[in-house]
């Protein structure tokens, strides 16, 4: 492995690390530090969608419901090849009820699957595919 490689993986890992902070930040404005314009996603639903827009509205309607919610990511595997990088991220995130379901939460559990691309403005996902694992607590937590 030469250095550059290892340089890569590096943003790559902090790219990640920002998207989870920006996620609990509710930080929209900066989702396209970490995801392509033109990416393409399936957040384990099924369902195909694409562009940053789409995916910005996908995390606001879960989360700008909610209250907290803290997303950790771990046993991280990063295998990058010159412009190219597959990474695979586990995550476990817990959210908290808002507006008279602060006692509720819900906690799930699942994979990142992410493509990413060297973009001139650095590292980007450009195809994400989330498999969830386990969903424990009260799904109301994320709807009105």
């Amino acid at each position: 492995m030469d250095l550059q490689t290892l340089w890569d993986e590096r943003e790559i890992a902090h790219a990640l690390g920002r998207f989870a902070r920006i996620l609990d930040g509710r930080e929209w404005s900066a989702v396209s530090e970490v995801f392509a314009d033109d990416l393409t996603f399936n957040y384990g639903d099924g369902a195909e969608r694409s562009g940053i827009a789409a995916m910005t509205e996908q995390f606001q309607r879960f989360l700008d419901v909610c209250g907290p919610s803290q997303h950790l990511l771990g046993s991280i595997v990063i295998t990058a090849t010159g412009d190219s990088a597959i990474s695979r991220a586990y995550v476990q995130a817990r959210h908290q009820g808002a507006a008279g379901k602060e006692h509720l939460f819900l906690d799930s559990t699942g994979e990142y699957i992410d493509k990413w691309e060297r973009r001139p403005q650095g590292w980007r996902i450009v195809r994400r595919d989330v498999v969830w694992h386990m969903m424990q607590g009260d799904m109301a937590v994320l709807t009105r």
